[in-house]
C-alpha cells in the first residue's frame, strides 16, 4: 500500500507558532524530505523529534525526488519542510508535490505560517485581490524584465527579497512603478518585528545604504486603474521603448521589451527610437 507525502508548515521565526498535528506528524511519518538538514535539526531536537531525514534542495530536486516517489510508494509516509514556513511556495518542494501528483502519490497540507499572507494581513494595503511574485532575479536585467512585467498589475503585489538586494530593488521599483504606497515587513514573528509604511520614492531614497537587516517582504500598492487604460497603439508602444531606454536599455532591448509587451513589431518600434 502506497505511503503518503505530508507538507508541513513550520515556524517563519517564533517557535510557538509550531502547530501541534505538524509536531505529531513529523514524529509519526517515517522520514522527513528537509530543504537544509542543519536548520531542520535544530527545530526537531528543540521538540524531540527524532525522526531520520534526507536532504532535498534545489540542486537535488530529480534524483532524490525519485527516490523518495519510490519509498513513498513503497508504503512509506513522508514530510517534506522548508527552513522556515510553508513549503512548495517559491520552494523546490513544489517540483515534489507536482512528480507525487503526475504518479498518483496522496498529497496531504499541515498548514503553518506563511510569510506573505502575513505580511499582506499587516501591510495596510489592500488585501481583497493579490499578486504573490515571489523572488525576483539576482541579475539586473532579469529584475527589469519582471518588474516591467508587472507594471500595470492592478492588485496589490508581493515580493521576498533579500536584504543585500534591497537598495537595488527599491530603485528598480520606484523607477518602473513610480511613486506608490509601499509596506517593507521585516522580521515577521520574531523579536524586532517591524513594518515600515512609506511610498517607494521615500524607501529607494532612505534605504539606498543597504542598512535594513533581516527577512524582508515587500508589499505594493497595485496600478491605478486609468494607468492600464492605455490604448495599445504604436505611439504608446513607442512612448514604452523611450521610457525603457531613459532607464538604462540600449534602443534594442527597448524596442524588444515594448514589442514584447504591445504586440507590435520591433523592428517598426526600434525605427522610430533612431
Amino acid at each position: 500500500m502506497s505511503g503518503k507525502l505530508y507538507v508541513v508548515g513550520t515556524p517563519i521565526g517564533n517557535l510557538s507558532d509550531f502547530s501541534p498535528r505538524a509536531i505529531e506528524t513529523l514524529k509519526e511519518v517515517d522520514f522527513i524530505a528537509a530543504e537544509d538538514t542543519r536548520v531542520t535539526i535544530k527545530l526537531l531536537n528543540k521538540f524531540a523529534i527524532n525522526t531520520p531525514m534526507v536532504s532535498y534542495h534545489k540542486f537535488s530536486t530529480f534524483d532524490k525526488g525519485e527516490e523518495i516517489c519510490d519509498r513513498i510508494e513503497n508504503g512509506e509516509n513522508c514530510a517534506i519542510v522548508t527552513d522556515a514556513g510553508m513549503p512548495c511556495i517559491s520552494d523546490p518542494g513544489e517540483l515534489l508535490v507536482r512528480r507525487c501528483a503526475e504518479r498518483g502519490i496522496t498529497v496531504c497540507a499541515v498548514p503553518g505560517p506563511t510569510a506573505l499572507a502575513s505580511a499582506l494581513a499587516i501591510s495596510g494595503l489592500p488585501t481583497g485581490r493579490f499578486a504573490f511574485e515571489g523572488f525576483l532575479s539576482v541579475n539586473k536585467p532579469g529584475r527589469r524584465e519582471h518588474l516591467l512585467a508587472v507594471k500595470n498589475e492592478e492588485r496589490t503585489m508581493i515580493f521576498y527579497e533579500a536584504p543585500h538586494k534591497l537598495a537595488a530593488t527599491l530603485k528598480d521599483m520606484y523607477q518602473m512603478f513610480g511613486d506608490r504606497k509601499i509596506s517593507i515587513v521585516r522580521e515577521l514573528t520574531k523579536i524586532h518585528e517591524e513594518v515600515i509604511r512609506t511610498t517607494l520614492k521615500e524607501a529607494s531614497e532612505k534605504y539606498a545604504d543597504g542598512e535594513i537587516k533581516g527577512e524582508i517582504v515587500l508589499v505594493i500598492e497595485g496600478a491605478k486603474c486609468e494607468e492600464t487604460e492605455k490604448e495599445m497603439t504604436l505611439e504608446y508602444a513607442i512612448e514604452l521603448a523611450k521610457e525603457l531606454s531613459q532607464k538604462g536599455m540600449s534602443l534594442s532591448e527597448s524596442a524588444k521589451e515594448a514589442a514584447k509587451l504591445t504586440g507590435f513589431k520591433k523592428g517598426d518600434i526600434y525605427r522610430e527610437l533612431i
